[in-house]
């Protein structure tokens, strides 16, 4: 399959050639509902704790007698009932992460780029460069290619571009190893390099 290709002030840079298992695979939304699910629990820490009655210290005197109180009986002052007592169902750290197959998480993937792609969200461009780390430059770029909303893919996260995009909501940048199911759908277009096109079919493959 032939795209169109573009420079990064947006004119037009002749056609590059793609992975139809890459750029021309049905959408499954079953599948990327299952996949992005995964990838947004696998992304929980899990870290929360709270005490039940167990891990709570003190109440191991017995408070009162069981009879002739007239208070109904109680063993411990640690109860959930009571004030400052332990949690009835406390929560205890937990791995929520969904187990996915490597192959799905692939076949996700593509289906997003394939969607995107048919829905002109995709944008190739030749090279994704900046001569400066500054946020006005990458606006520019972006202006020229009429985007607000975007994800850029590079092949290398680091450099100029990965720093200009920091400041910026609407704009955000990474490279080809990092592509998420969620990073896609977030933005409304998404820009790749063609080194990272190259990267990514190698991955996906």
């Amino acid at each position: 399959m032939d795209l169109q290709l573009q420079s990064f002030d947006g004119k037009k840079a002749g056609n590059i050639s793609v992975s139809d298992a890459l750029f021309d695979r049905e959408y499954n939304e079953s599948l990327v509902h299952q996949v992005v699910t995964s990838f947004l629990a696998a992304a929980r820490s899990g870290t929360h704790a709270q005490k039940n009655r167990a891990a709570v210290s003190g109440g191991g005197r017995k408070p009162f007698s069981q009879k002739g109180s007239g208070r109904a009986r109680a063993g411990t002052i640690r109860s959930p009932l009571w004030r400052s007592g332990g949690k009835t169902f406390a929560a205890t750290n937990r791995d929520y992460s969904k187990k996915v197959n490597r192959k799905m998480y692939r076949g996700a993937v593509a289906a997003i780029l394939s969607e995107l792609r048919r829905k002109d969200a995709l944008i190739l461009v030749d090279k994704v460069e900046l001569d400066s780390p500054k946020t006005k430059d990458l606006l520019a770029k972006t202006k020229s290619l009429g985007l607000s909303n975007a994800l850029i893919v590079t092949e290398n996260a680091a450099g100029n571009v990965a720093l200009a995009s920091r400041n910026l909501y609407d704009i955000a940048a990474t490279d080809a190893a990092h592509v998420n199911p969620v990073a896609l759908l977030r933005f409304e277009k998404v820009v790749m390099s063609e080194d990272s096109v190259r990267k990514l079919e190698e991955s996906l493959a």
